[in-house]
């Protein structure tokens, strides 16, 4: 019931709305109805009572009904061929204006429906971004995406669509019994003998269900990561010439898909053949016991009995859909609980009661006895200290694994320590606003994050409205604006997904030039140029030089010749630091960083060598 109740919370913000279409849908319902009753006058009229079946004694409730609607419109006792033009006119009327309240509920359902589409999507969405990364490391991005939008559409079908459905069976259903009621009340209580078994005929079906359409969810989201991985990693899958390994993998993803979908939907098919049934077993019951109460018993007339029969189709359509109900709404159901198993994923990193904005660094940076781990008893960094004083320069080096971006992501609290603490002059960073710490934070990483937006908008990004002068003012220190004008829009040149219009050194100095125009006051550098050409490698290091001026820095480095003037430099190796220096002390110690680079000077002779013989630029970027 919990379920049923948060799926239709959404509806809260459109209840006037979707009150007018209910109202809409109510009066539809009614005229719909209506116009099948009115079969019994035009009969009457056709025929005249005398050729008609007549029933022995009058129906003095239709009689009533029938001289206070058609009979104030229409001469019921003159020419019977004006009283039936007459009744004809009438019911185009009625259609008219029935027709006219049924646009009017499907124009208020589409309001309602694409207003609770957006809602959700938002909250999703709004959610996921305030999620810490920690969530987006245990979750296939085809999963997110997925329930983002397969998983939103389902919901959205069910709190509108299947909803306003049910509204206007419950009331198409009233309706007609209201009226078959008025022209004989055995008559309709025999329509109800075969209805529970509409209603029961499911039961059975419903936990098999259930458990059907959330694996068939499932498994659209594993067929959304296949697709969303594969495209990712295209250059390493035609490298690989991995086309047909990754064919066979995605033909066994959409195969049990496939299977589960037709599997689920083959037992949810059930439900027509046999809700007919029971409706086809429904009108022979009121055509055996209609045609007794007409011939035998006199206690219906002709005209009535067919009258009740054209309303009895109003009946079983409502309860057929009613009784297949429970099969159909259950993607919806199980579409919400994926979407708010989504939605109740708990934020782990958020503000503390009482946090304050951040004021800028002044001392130090200081890491006291730290250790973190993603999985609790699996530590990936352990009691890490260190002291970064401001406009200092910190090399974090080690094998891979070792836990270098780890231990800088903890400073932007993208996770937070499992114990001990980071400080930013004596105060923890937990109790600065989360939002105003990483304002005084960049980042510049090896893997550049472009949109596919234009130059511009990239190096803007999340300040839209900086003037273009303090736009172009970044790119020239980032030594990116002349390239940026060679471009065919200059700076509204859209880069295309991910960059892919720039080389790799292009891409590097839009980084950097958006860093710049943050003007961040501790800056992060997951080494940026271990990809790229020598060329290119030569202008992002200027751009980094102006980049580093006045900052707190730390730089993750992978080449260890980046690191040669850092002002400390911490080696670290199964997330402890084994060794801390300058270059100097640490390659006189001989230790774990001596060793690093040896192994990375031979392996740098190695490609000079081959580049000095001509072998050929391996990172793509000479393409542009």
């Amino acid at each position: 019931m919990k379920l049923y109740l948060r799926i239709l919370s959404y509806l809260g913000p459109y209840r006037w709305v979707f009150l007018a279409a209910v109202a809409a849908t109510f009066i539809f319902a009614a005229l719909d109805a209506f116009s099948l009753w009115l079969f019994i006058p035009f009969l009457r009229a056709l025929f005249g009572t005398g050729e008609a079946q007549a029933a022995e004694e009058p129906n003095e409730l239709l009689e009533w009904l029938v001289a206070n609607t058609v009979g104030r419109a229409v001469d019921m006792e003159g020419d019977p061929l004006e009283a039936v033009q007459g009744i004809i006119l009438f019911i185009l009327v009625i259609f008219l204006i029935k027709n006219l309240f049924d646009w009017v509920r499907q124009y208020l359902v589409a309001w309602v429906e694409q207003g609770v589409t957006r809602d959700l999507r938002n909250q999703v969405y709004d959610h996921l971004v305030e999620m810490d990364l920690g969530f987006f490391g245990r979750t296939r991005m085809g999963q997110i995406v997925s329930r983002l939008t397969h998983d939103v559409e389902q919901l959205r079908t069910l709190v509108t669509k299947e909803v306003a459905k049910i509204i206007s069976s419950v009331f198409e259903f009233v309706a007609a019994v209201a009226l078959m009621f008025v022209i004989s009340w055995k008559l309709t209580l025999m329509a109800f003998v075969v209805l529970p078994g509409v209603f029961l005929i499911w039961g059975p079906f419903l936990k098999k269900l259930r458990s059907g359409d959330r694996k068939v969810l499932d498994l659209a989201g594993q067929v959304h990561s296949h697709i969303q991985e594969t495209l990712s990693g295209i250059r390493l899958v035609k490298s690989a010439s991995a086309e047909t390994f990754e064919k066979g993998r995605f033909h066994d993803t959409t195969g049990r898909y496939f299977r589960r979908f037709v599997r689920t939907e083959r037992l949810r098919a059930l439900s027509s053949p046999l809700t007919e049934m029971v409706g086809a077993l429904g009108t022979v019951v009121l055509l055996w016991y209609g045609a007794r109460l007409v011939v035998v018993g006199g206690e219906l007339g002709g005209e009535e009995f067919i009258g009740f029969l054209a309303l009895s189709t109003k009946l079983y359509s409502p309860a057929k859909y009613l009784g297949k109900l429970p099969a159909i709404i259950q993607p919806g159901l199980m579409a919400g609980e994926r979407i708010f198993e989504f939605l109740d994923a708990p934020i782990e990193v958020r503000d503390r009661p009482g946090a304050r904005p951040f004021p800028g660094l002044e001392r130090e940076i200081a890491y006291e006895n730290v250790t973190f781990g993603y999985r609790e008893g699996a530590p990936v960094l352990r009691d890490i200290s260190f002291t970064s004083p401001k406009g200092s320069v910190t090399a974090l080096v080690g094998p891979s694994g070792a836990g270098k971006t780890t231990l800088v992501d903890l400073l932007g609290r993208f996770y937070e320590v499992s114990s001990g603490r980071i400080t930013i002059d004596g105060s923890d960073i937990r109790e600065f606003e989360i939002r105003s710490l990483r304002g005084h934070l960049g980042m510049v990483s090896q893997e550049t994050v472009l949109f596919h937006d234009t130059v511009r908008a990239n190096i803007a990004y999340g300040i839209p409205d900086t003037p273009q002068e303090r736009v172009e003012w970044a790119a020239r220190t980032a030594f990116a604006h002349d390239f940026i004008m060679e471009l065919e829009q200059g700076y509204e040149t859209v880069v295309g997904e991910r960059g892919v219009q720039l080389s790799g050194g292009q891409r590097q100095r839009i980084a950097i030039a958006r860093a710049i125009l943050y003007d961040p006051s501790i800056l992060i550098l997951d080494e940026a140029t271990s990809a790229l050409d020598t060329e290119s490698e030569r202008w992002v290091q200027k751009a980094m030089a102006r980049l580093l001026e006045g900052r707190t820095v730390f730089v993750i480095a992978h080449r260890l010749s980046t690191v040669q003037r850092a002002d400390q430099i911490l080696v670290l190796r199964e997330g402890r630091i084994q060794e801390r220096g300058r270059h100097d002390e640490l390659l006189a110690h001989g230790g774990l960083y001596r060793r690093l680079y040896e192994l990375q000077f031979s392996e740098d002779s190695f490609s000079g060598s081959l580049a000095a013989r001509g072998a050929p630029d391996t990172d793509g970027s000479g393409a542009h």
